[in-house]
């Protein structure tokens, strides 16, 4: 039972992850209908900044989270108002085309910038290490990153539910026309939502770093389980982001543990069964 609930620690401490990955697409994709698959360069930047203000200035590692959230989120405005808006109106497939030839170039400029090797960070000492609780060892930067995801979590619903910038958002989405007739300025409300997506993307790729490393093929590798995530829970569900990644993340590190010999073979069985279960995701409007 112990060995159990340490796996199960585990995923859903992966999960979490993937949570923060993922719900900045679940946001901009099933908010704004713009299909971003750039998604994970963005969470790339966050994690090349935190590298780049340890390693090269010293800043220690909490300090750098926020600057990996605004990184991201100030790039990401810039591409959304110089380029993303202009296909805001274009089909799926010229969304998809352009957003993946930003993840190339983005690909591309960190090779160029701090070659392909596998990068660490350093954490704090206190984010070190385990804690014994009724027979397990729980990490306590699993630990760290769970309570981080479980805010941002509770500060979404929160901002998007019963804040006037959530009803904003809704009421962009649901009839522009309407919308700016009420006075709302659309633009802006995209631009931020935009950034915001992006920067806690950002900040999930700073957090990544600890868990799984860094290379210049990050954005390529996770972007398929972000993709997974948002299909699995449905489009602009942060509920259903959650509850995707959590299932997610505990299948991915169960199937690892008891039956390595399939790798990573269950998240796809997970994603197909769901999906042939509820075609919408768990949580998706139809």
């Amino acid at each position: 039972m112990i060995p159990f609930l340490g796996v199960l620690f585990d995923g859903f401490a992966y999960g979490m992850l993937l949570f923060l990955l993922s719900v900045g697409l679940s946001v901009t994709l099933g908010m704004m209908n713009f299909v971003n698959l750039a998604h994970c360069s963005f969470a790339m930047i966050g994690a090349y900044v935190t590298i780049t203000l340890t390693q090269s200035y010293g800043w220690p590692f909490l300090a750098t989270l926020p600057l990996a959230f605004l990184a991201a989120a100030v790039v990401s405005v810039v591409l959304e108002r110089v380029l993303f808006q202009r296909f805001y109106r274009a089909t799926d497939l010229d969304q998809c085309l352009v957003t993946i030839g930003i993840v190339f170039v983005s690909i591309a400029v960190v090779a160029y910038l701090y070659g392909t090797i596998l990068q660490s960070v350093q954490v704090p000492a206190y984010l070190k290490g385990s804690i014994d609780f009724m027979g397990m060892k729980l990490g306590v930067y699993r630990l760290f990153l769970i309570f981080i995801a479980l805010a941002v979590a509770a500060a979404l619903v929160f901002g998007i539910e019963y804040t006037r910038f959530g009803a904003e958002i809704r009421a962009a989405v649901d009839n522009q026309r309407m919308a700016r007739g009420l006075g709302i300025d659309v633009d802006r409300v995209f631009a931020l939502t935009f950034a915001l997506g992006s920067g806690l993307a950002g900040l999930g790729g700073a957090l990544a770093i600890e868990i799984v490393g860094l290379d210049t093929e990050f954005a390529f590798r996770y972007l398929i389980y972000v993709l997974i995530v948002v299909s699995v829970g449905g489009l602009g569900s942060i509920r259903g982001s959650f509850v995707a990644a959590v299932l997610l993340g505990v299948s991915d590190m169960a199937g690892k543990y008891y039956v390595p010999q399939f790798g990573a073979f269950f998240i796809y069985a997970v994603m197909v069964a769901l999906l042939m279960w509820r075609p919408h995701g768990l949580f998706g409007r139809r």
